[in-house]
């Protein structure tokens, strides 16, 4: 396993990172604590979630991946051996069962989250610890077109650091990361941060796979230029990358089949990409969720790709993905896809 350092900051974080979203929902208790285990002993030290998971979000099922992260790390002891991201959700209507749906990152938000996170994780520090997605009005979660608010109301970002800062101070945080921001977004902590002498952010994490690279377009630079590198999120596209969508019926227990309202990769103009990405990879004898996710680790700009499962052969093949190194002529063939299908799910 490969390790990279995470900002600028003196931690080293594995090259993949074990996203948790399914847990409580499509994972048990006993299910996630197999995932876990068997992801520590592939040399994977990284773990990700987030108040608000299991996805999709409900009152009953909500904190429950934290609890059983939590729970695992009593039952095992090894606190010292993880690096632990969990995030704060910013607004959203449909989230009423989360403090009253009155969601934001002023103090009492921040504080309140921060502070349940580490009941159920059982922990007294988070490693990184990540604002869900903007309190504003923005581009985020596959929105085009941006539709500028003048009188849009949100938290000043200084005070959003301050808080946060306080929090480093206290010991409760080590440092602090971005979700599903904006190339404007980063630059603006980056700067608050750098005037204020308030914490920096380390690390941003957005979606980016093969049927989304956007990242490319603003972040990337920013993440290059001043060591905010990027935590991929749905490296697989919601798993459709594996190809396990395209033909014949869907597996019944896979998330698609499960959810309708994960339709963000399976647009006509996404299941035509998919097919061309698997019959590349199925051509050159390798699985199309393993070259999907090896591409996405090489990238210069990544610094943890998010991988996640629902079963353990699932998580072996996603593992085993960090030892598959791309031929030139496979980045190649990549790079001509990506001109006849461009962004196709942004």
């Amino acid at each position: 396993m490969q390790y990279r350092r995470l900002g600028r900051t003196d931690i080293e974080v594995s090259a993949l990172c074990l996203g948790t979203m399914t847990y409580g929902e499509q994972n048990t208790e006993s299910e996630a604590h197999q995932q876990l285990d068997a992801a520590l002993a592939a040399g994977i030290n990284f773990i990700d979630t987030a108040e608000m998971y299991p996805v999709p979000p409900k009152g009953e099922t909500q904190g429950l991946t934290e609890a059983y992260i939590g729970s695992w790390l009593k039952a095992r002891n090894n606190r010292n051996q993880v690096i632990l991201a969990t995030k704060v959700s910013g607004p959203s209507a449909a989230f009423t069962h989360l403090r009253a749906g009155k969601l934001g990152f002023d103090r009492d938000n921040i504080e309140t989250a921060l502070n349940d996170s580490l009941k159920r994780l059982q922990t007294d520090y988070i490693d990184l610890y990540q604002l869900h997605w903007p309190e504003r009005s923005t581009n985020f979660f596959g929105q085009l077109g941006y539709q500028h608010q003048a009188d849009d109301n949100f938290t000043a970002f200084e005070e959003v650091l301050a808080v946060l800062g306080e929090l480093v101070q206290a010991g409760k945080i080590r440092h602090i990361g971005l979700s599903n921001e904006t190339p404007w977004g980063t630059m603006r902590f980056l700067q608050l941060a750098e005037q204020l002498g308030l914490p920096r952010v380390a690390s941003i994490q957005n979606p980016y796979n093969l049927l989304n690279r956007s990242f490319e377009v603003g972040l990337a630079e920013i993440a290059h230029r001043e060591d905010v590198g990027l935590l991929a999120y749905s490296p697989l596209g919601f798993g459709v990358l594996s190809g396990k969508y395209l033909d014949g019926p869907w597996p019944a227990d896979a998330r698609l089949t499960l959810f309708d309202r994960f339709v963000r990769y399976v647009s006509e103009r996404g299941i035509s990409a998919t097919r061309a990405y698997v019959d590349l990879a199925r051509s050159h004898g390798l699985e199309p969720a393993q070259m999907a996710l090896a591409y996405v680790t090489s990238r210069p700009f990544v610094t943890s790709n998010i991988i996640g499962a629902t079963n353990m052969a699932q998580l072996q093949q996603n593992i085993d993905s960090a030892e598959l190194s791309l031929s030139a002529d496979v980045l190649d063939a990549i790079e001509t896809l990506h001109q006849q299908h461009t962004y196709p799910c942004p």
